[in-house]
């Protein structure tokens, strides 16, 4: 792709063209990102008192710790597109009260929640990527494969969320989650959602990112912070 073919594209496609995708779908090459964030102080202040409330919560190091994978396996180059092409929101407003939340475009991609002390993953993603024949029939879902990336059956579910080809997959436990992540086939799919949102342009979340959250999934903030 010319450079005034990518000026044109939207999403992603401005940053990396398809053969490059592509490549970091299935974990052949690392992408170079930005070596500096374009930030907001107005941004980051607004949103500080809500990490320092999180922090405080007894589910921080373990919510850190997993974004920092998240944001390393998941997004590709997230320094690029902090922001304009994905976010993560701290402790948002919404009825089911997450502890953070993961967006690009109009879509949630991944959110944490408090589980008693420990903490409970909704990732949405590609239900084709979780059928016994990559079809969208919500009887086929794989549910060995599925009790495959996690510690213990029990620890993982599935719900049907709004779209042909959308499924909800709910993981129970920092260590489960660890191990979801770490799945090959797991992860590929994850990411090929999140390049489906992010090539749809914009974030619309834009509003409500938390670059002090941010920073663990970048590996700028302060381990010792948790």
């Amino acid at each position: 792709m010319s450079r005034a073919s990518l000026h044109r594209a939207t999403g992603l496609r401005q940053f990396l063209n398809p053969e490059q995708q592509r490549d970091w779908l299935d974990g052949k090459s690392l992408l170079p990102d930005a070596a500096e964030r374009a930030e907001s102080f107005e941004q980051r202040f607004k949103y500080a008192a809500r990490f320092q409330k999180l922090l405080r919560r007894p589910q921080a190091q373990d919510v850190l710790a997993i974004l920092g994978l998240y944001g390393k396996d998941c997004l590709p180059v997230p320094r690029m597109t902090e922001r304009h092409y994905w976010s993560v929101s701290c402790l948002p407003s919404t009825s089911d009260k997450p502890l953070v939340r993961v967006s690009a475009s109009w879509m949630e991609l991944f959110t944490l929640y408090a589980e008693g002390e420990d903490v409970r993953a909704r990732f949405i993603v590609h239900l084709s990527d979780f059928t016994t024949d990559a079809s969208l029939v919500q009887e086929h879902v794989d549910d060995r494969f599925l009790e495959q990336c996690v510690r213990a059956p029990e620890d993982v579910g599935y719900f049907f969320p709004r779209g042909a080809d959308i499924f909800g997959v709910t993981v129970r436990g920092a260590p489960s989650i660890r191990s979801f992540l770490a799945s090959s086939r797991a992860l590929r799919a994850v990411r090929r959602f999140n390049l489906t949102h992010m090539n749809r342009g914009r974030n619309a979340y834009q509003a409500s990112h938390s670059y002090s959250v941010a920073d663990h999934m970048l590996g700028d903030g302060d381990p010792g912070c948790a």
